[in-house]
């Protein structure tokens, strides 16, 4: 098992899961996160953290696209171990919107730390 992070952090990229994680597995792009399953221990430190609950356990069923998303950018993505003030200042706005990925995902690296 591992988490991975869904849509829902799309466009609002909160870093507060980024703070408590033990093992530094997330990742960033330009205007969301992943975790690299591979380095996730499934502490579950992260999921309650995020504002958008856009953190899941990969057991939930229907995850499977976001565990490939998540694996796949984690290796091309930067590392990111702090919060590095890079939450858009528009989050709250989008927040809870459905079908994110299709209409805002961006394939761009953020700036990790």
């Amino acid at each position: 098992m591992t988490y991975v992070v869904t849509d829902a952090c799309i466009k609002c990229k909160y870093m507060d899961c980024v703070e408590v994680c033990p093992v530094d597995c997330f990742y960033e792009g330009e205007n969301m996160l992943v975790i690299n399953p591979s380095e996730c221990i499934d502490c579950g430190v992260c999921e309650p953290e995020c504002p958008a609950e856009a953190i899941l356990p990969d057991t939930e069923s229907g995850l499977e696209q976001w565990l490939e998303v998540n694996t796949a950018y984690s290796a091309e993505w930067p590392n990111v171990t702090r919060n590095t003030g890079q939450t858009p200042a528009d989050a709250d706005a989008f927040k809870g919107l459905e079908g994110k990925f299709d209409k805002f995902f961006s394939a761009e690296p953020g700036k990790g730390d």
